[in-house]
């Protein structure tokens, strides 16, 4: 397969990735990387902690720059939109953006790394100045410079998941005053009670205030121009901030036109060596739905580490690798304020729609041994199927070494453990990380009481 021509449209972490990982299996290869921006391969997940500290450039995030990209050979064009794909002919139709141009390239193996785009609401004011999305480096620029240029000391926050805890961190940490509005009735969708009430102890701790059960109904203007108040069908809420952080959604229009099958999640549908239904084409990152190991299905989870990795697989495959992506769990975690909180698996809620008949326990259970100083609560919750045993997920919350146990929950989910496997795993001890008992097998040794039968 010498000499063959490798198009990967989307230059960030999955698109680079694949890029990468075919031209260094085969030098040969002609690769080609059309990205409609500016900027490839950064860490957009570093935005919030970017964002409060002021003395940080933005560009700081970037991981590889274009340059970089060039020393290893790859061809690399940035403001290129692919605005069609012929999966028959095997051409792409590329518009260059500066030039106002387009053109066919043709392509032997091709990787989309499309990506997702935030959920915009469709409400009446929402492109006033003063309201943003924190999606990618410009829009992380955009709410450096109106911080530093227009001082605001109001914030709403849209939403409530992992970009919206921390971002309350940040905007409190710079001084402004935080609220969060929400439609539904509870935050973090999918969470157990137990962990989004010490979510909530720690927002209201740090003057952050929660109001939901509402509908938004647009923004208003102040004199000035900019956004001035937020409303609702509760009365108008004043405000100088908004960010945006209801969702995001799959970019998949390229491949809907082309005709590439959609998976349920509205993601595209891929197998697990990232081929997509057309002969040739592969898919990865945010715009690609990925292997479940739990559930054994596809799901849709757009998260960096899987985008990474789906791009490894798919730019390897490419030039005929044959590698498989292993699948997700589903393991995310994220700080704010003073609390850490991680989790692996499937929740409460999922579990009972998946099917299974799961039972659970939350525990409470310090950090250190108990004559080791400076030892905090971690609280733990477990999930399993109660007839089988197998366990199911978890959640990890507390002021240190909270998150980095979940990864224990992810290797044993990975692994398909029982309650019993994992009440049996040889963790450490040691008085300053843990103590004889750690969290985890605490609520393992509470969980088994509650399996159906001896597993």
């Amino acid at each position: 397969m010498s000499g063959q021509r490798i198009i990967v449209i989307g230059g960030v972490a999955a698109g680079m990735s694949a890029a990468s990982q075919a031209k260094r299996r085969q030098p040969s290869a002609e690769v080609v990387v059309f990205e409609r921006g500016t900027r490839i391969s950064y860490g957009a997940c570093g935005m919030p902690y970017n964002i409060e500290d002021p003395s940080r450039d933005i560009e700081d995030l970037v991981v590889l720059t274009p340059d970089q990209a060039l020393k290893r050979d790859i061809e690399l064009r940035l403001r290129h939109d692919v605005v069609a794909l012929d999966t028959e002919r095997r051409v792409v139709t590329v518009r260059n953006l500066e030039a106002e141009t387009e053109l066919e390239e043709p392509y032997d193996a091709l990787v989309i790394a499309t990506g997702a785009h935030a959920i915009h609401l469709p409400l009446p004011g929402f492109d006033l100045p003063g309201i943003f999305h924190l999606r990618n480096l410009d829009h992380g620029r955009l709410i450096k410079s109106q911080i530093a240029e227009h001082s605001p000391s109001k914030a709403i926050v849209l939403g409530a998941g992992y970009v919206s805890m921390e971002m309350c961190n940040v905007l409190t940490e710079l001084g402004l005053k935080v609220q969060i509005l929400k439609n539904r009735p509870r935050i973090l969708r999918g969470w157990s009670e137990e962990t989004v009430a010490v979510v909530v102890d720690e927002l209201n701790r740090h003057g952050v205030e929660i109001h939901t059960g509402m509908n938004i109904t647009g923004a208003e203007a102040g004199t000035d121009g900019n956004v001035t108040a937020l409303t609702t069908d509760q009365g108008p809420y004043p405000t100088d901030f908004i960010l945006q952080a209801v969702g995001v959604q799959p970019n998949v229009n390229l491949a809907v036109e082309a005709g590439l099958r959609i998976g349920e999640t509205g993601a595209i549908w891929v197998d697990q060596y990232q081929q997509t239904s057309a002969e040739g084409v592969w898919a990865a990152g945010d715009c690609a739905e990925a292997y479940h190991r739990i559930l054994r299905r596809n799901v849709w989870i757009p998260l960096g580490t899987t985008a990474n990795k789906h791009g490894r697989i798919a730019g390897a495959n490419a030039i005929g690798a044959g590698q498989q992506f292993a699948g997700v769990v589903g393991t995310t975690g994220f700080k704010f304020f003073d609390l850490e909180v991680a989790r692996s698996g499937l929740g409460l809620e999922q579990a009972r729609t998946e099917g299974f008949e799961p039972v659970w326990v939350t525990i409470k259970q310090q950090s250190r041994a108990h004559a080791y100083p400076g030892a905090s609560p971690i609280q733990v919750t477990l999930i399993a199927d109660g007839p089988t045993g197998i366990f199911l997920g978890g959640e990890i919350v507390g002021r240190e070494g909270a998150a980095m146990r979940a990864n224990v929950l992810a290797t044993a989910l990975a692994s398909h453990m029982t309650v019993a496997d994992l009440q049996g795993l040889d963790l450490i001890y040691s008085p300053p990380f843990a103590p004889v008992w750690d969290p985890v097998l605490v609520a393992a040794n509470q969980l088994i009481k509650k399996v159906g039968r001896t597993v």
